[in-house]
This record gives structure tokens, sequence and C-alpha cells, in this order.
């Protein structure tokens, strides 16, 4: 199969754009959260866990611990029980509690805008971080998550399994206004329609812009 020309793959993605603005034109994050500090919280214990499990989990965790400070003060074994549904939840309390004592020496107890200052914070990596630029301070983010990039991979946008190549190569296609839409829209393309095992391909509104149509688990 003849390589692909850069102008050809950008008028994919354009009309790859259109598409998604049709099928999901509200998406949003589905980690629930009221302000920054939540979201922060909630990205990180969704780490192999689902969204659902997440938010079940929450409202008992920001009762008993509404800020930074009450984080950093509550016991590990305590954050521990409170987490626990969420997996890896040992690992998870030391980053929250690690992560939560730093946001009250160096910030005050709020959540840095920069990417490096949030990769400056214990389980907190470029995904995590993407997540919270982009919809807690509406800064530019493309975090990849498995559905991104198995979309990315399928629609010929990017070849790359490593999720930062993933990110610049979706970053060079799509504007950075669209990248924290972009992100919700192909999370929820790959919920509902392009699975990782039995895509529907004969029912996908991309499929006329998808080199992978037909090609099923490709």
């Amino acid at each position: 199969m003849p390589r692909e020309r850069a102008a050809d793959r950008q008028r994919r993605a354009e009309a790859v754009l259109a598409a998604l603005d049709r099928l999901y034109p509200a998406a949003s994050c589905g980690l629930s959260h009221e302000d920054p500090y939540q979201l922060w919280v909630a990205t990180v214990l969704s780490a192999q866990c689902t969204d659902a499990r997440v938010n079940a989990v929450t409202p008992a965790l920001f009762a008993a611990a509404p800020d930074a400070a009450a984080l950093a003060r509550l016991p590990q074994r305590r954050l521990e029980d409170l987490i626990r549904p969420t997996g890896v939840f040992r690992n998870k309390a030391r980053n929250l509690r690690a992560a939560a004592r730093l946001l009250v020496e160096r910030h005050d107890g709020g959540i840095p805008r920069t990417m490096d200052e949030l990769r400056a914070l214990p389980g907190v990596g470029r995904k995590t971080a993407n997540v919270i630029l982009g919809n807690a301070f509406g800064v530019p983010g493309l975090p990849v998550d498995t559905h991104v990039g198995r979309l990315a991979r399928r629609l010929g946008f990017s070849r790359q399994t490593d999720p930062v190549k993933v990110e610049r190569d979706l970053a060079r296609l799509f504007p950075p206004s669209r990248w924290t839409l972009l992100g919700h829209q192909l999370i929820a393309h790959g919920r509902a329609v392009c699975a990782s095992r039995r895509p529907r391909c004969e029912d996908c509104a991309l499929a006329p812009h998808c080199p992978s149509a037909g090609r099923a688990g490709a």
C-alpha cells in the first residue's frame, strides 16, 4: 500500500473531526468533579479503574478530605479504606498524601497550572496532567489513554504505541483549541463503537475515513 501523503492525511483528519462533532458534540470528562482539586484526585484514582467506579468512591472521599490540606492529614489506612475499590489503592494513597503535602507546601493547597509543576507531583504523569490542564484550566491538553491510542492507530494518524509519541502525532494534525474535546470524543467513540476486540465498523460513521475499517481487531 502506497504511503499516504501528508495532505491526504490532513484532509482525513478534518473529515474525522467533523464526524466526531456530529456524533459527540457535548463529549466531556467522565470523572465527576467540582473543582481542580477534585479532578486531580479523581484522575489519579482512575488509573487502572473505570470512571464509574471512581465516581462511586469520590463522594465519601471528598467528604473526608475536601481539600489538599485535609487530604495530607488523612491517615494512610483511612485513605486506603476509602479508595480501596479503585485498585492499587496502597500506592494511590501514598501518592495522593505525598502530593497533597507538596500542594500545601509549594502551592498554598492549590492545583498548579503548568505541565512541569503538575508532573512534579507524585502519581501525576503526562496523561493525568493533560486531563487536569484541559478540563480544569482550559489549557490545551491531549491525554492519550487506551481508547485514544487505539483509535489513533486504527485511523492511521499514528503508528506509535508510546502515548507521548501518539500525542505528538495527533497534535500535528489537530489544532490545540480542539485537543481537549477531541480526547473526549475519541474516548466516547472507542467505548461506543470502536472497541478493542470487536469494532463495529459496519455501524461506524468514521469508516469512510478509516484505513482499518472492516479489518476486525486491526
